[in-house]
C-alpha cells in the first residue's frame, strides 16, 4: 500500500508528466492517416477549403484529428452526432488556429453541443426604463466560458457551404472561445505582448467606433450591425468577415485586416 508521501509523490510525477503524455498522444493522432471518409466530408461540406495552400490543408487535417479525439460532441433535442457533424464543425473551428505558433486546440473547451435547429435560451434583458426581465431568445450559436460551445446544425452547414456573405456561426463562436481564453469576453484575446494589446485596442477600437457612427448615420458598412453590440461581438463578427470576405475587408478596413492577419497568422486574401 502506498503511503501518503508515496501518493503525493505519484501525483506530483503524474502532473509533471501529463503535458508529455498529452503531446505524445497528440503526435500519434496528428501522424495518423486522415480518414478517406473524412476527406469526402470536407469536399462535400467545405469546398472552399480547397483554396488553402497545401501545407495549410495538411495542418488543418492534423488539427481536426486531435480536435475530434479530444472534444465531446453532444446531440441535443434528439439530434444524432456522427462523423459528418464532428468533422464539419472541427474543420471550421481549427481554421482559426491552423497556423498559430502554439497548438492549444482550444484548451478550455470540453464539449460541443449541437441542436437540430435554432434553440432557445433565457436571458435577463433590461427594457427602455432599465427594468430587467427574463426573456426567451432564439439562438443559432453560443459560447460559454465554462468550456462549451452550442451550435445549430443547419446554421453550421449553411456557414460551411457559403463563404460570400461574411457569416459563419462556427467561426463566430470559436472566436469567442479565443476571446474567453483571457478569462472574460472583452474583444481582446491572448496576444504575445503588452505592446500588441495597445495596437489591438487602437485599431479595433477605431473600427468599432466607425461602425457605430455608420449605423447611427445610416451609412453602409461591410461589417454586420450585430458587431456594434459590444467589443466581444465585434471581434467575433470581424473574424467571420476576415475568413469569409477577406478581399473586401482588406479594402474597406486595411488596418483592421492587418491586425487580424497578424493575430491569426494567416492571409486569406491570398488564397
Amino acid at each position: 500500500m502506498l503511503t501518503l508521501t508515496g501518493l503525493t509523490l505519484a501525483l506530483i510525477i503524474g502532473l509533471i508528466l501529463q503535458p508529455w503524455w498529452v503531446e505524445r498522444r497528440r503526435a500519434r493522432l496528428r501522424d495518423a492517416p486522415f480518414p478517406v471518409a473524412w476527406s469526402h466530408i470536407l469536399r462535400q461540406r467545405l469546398p472552399q477549403l480547397r483554396r488553402l495552400p497545401r501545407a495549410l490543408q495538411r495542418e488543418l487535417n492534423r488539427q481536426i484529428m486531435v480536435f475530434v479525439a479530444e472534444k465531446d460532441f453532444i446531440g441535443c433535442g434528439g439530434f444524432v452526432i456522427d462523423d459528418e457533424v464532428r468533422v464539419t464543425i472541427a474543420a471550421q473551428a481549427c481554421l482559426l488556429t491552423v497556423n498559430q505558433p502554439r497548438r492549444d486546440y482550444f484548451p478550455a473547451l470540453q464539449s460541443v453541443l449541437v441542436y437540430p435547429g435554432p434553440f432557445f435560451v433565457d436571458r435577463c434583458i433590461p427594457d427602455v426604463d432599465g427594468i430587467v426581465a427574463e426573456q426567451r431568445v432564439v439562438m443559432i450559436g453560443e459560447s460559454w466560458a465554462q468550456g462549451r460551445v452550442v451550435l445549430s446544425w443547419p446554421d453550421v452547414v449553411a456557414g460551411a457551404a457559403i463563404d460570400e456573405v461574411g457569416r459563419n456561426v462556427v467561426i463566430h463562436e470559436f472566436a469567442h472561445q479565443l476571446d474567453q481564453a483571457t478569462g472574460s469576453a472583452n474583444g481582446a484575446p491572448l496576444l504575445p505582448s503588452r505592446r500588441r494589446y495597445a495596437t489591438w485596442s487602437n485599431v479595433l477600437g477605431a473600427a468599432f467606433t466607425r461602425l457605430r457612427e455608420d449605423l447611427a448615420l445610416g451609412r453602409p458598412n461591410l461589417i454586420d450591425a450585430y458587431a456594434a453590440t459590444n467589443p466581444a461581438e465585434f471581434f467575433a463578427v470581424v473574424s467571420e468577415v476576415f475568413f469569409e470576405l477577406p478581399d473586401r475587408l482588406a479594402s474597406a478596413e486595411p488596418a483592421l485586416y492587418a491586425e487580424l492577419r497578424h493575430f491569426y497568422n494567416l492571409d486569406p486574401a491570398l488564397w
